[in-house]
């Protein structure tokens, strides 16, 4: 019986993994799908004045960060980060009870 929850456990985890990927994939294909309209748009009607690297830019940091997060590349703030972090909150607020017992 254990096995299975362990087994549906990992497919949990897997499949919102998959789902990451997949949205950030989306992301990203609107990404480039939009900046290419907004840089046919500026070339079109507004030659004299290029504003399409605005939104390129911006958006492109947001898309960006999203790939770091999904294909887990932040040096910190990760899984291990998080439980480490929540290990020295508990250890810290037991201490603090044992301090006052």
């Amino acid at each position: 019986m254990e096995e299975n929850n362990q087994y549906d456990d990992r497919y949990l985890i897997a499949k919102r993994k998959v789902d990451d990927i997949k949205g950030f994939y989306s992301n990203l294909t609107s990404y480039i799908l939009v900046n290419l309209i907004l840089l046919f748009i500026n070339l079109i009607y507004s030659p004299d004045y290029l504003w399409f690297y605005w939104p390129l830019l911006w958006w492109g940091l947001g898309v960006l960060f999203h790939g770091l997060k999904v294909f887990n590349c932040f040096p910190f703030f990760d899984k291990e980060w998080e439980k480490q972090k929540i290990k020295e909150f508990m250890d810290k607020e037991k201490s603090r009870n044992k301090k006052w017992q």
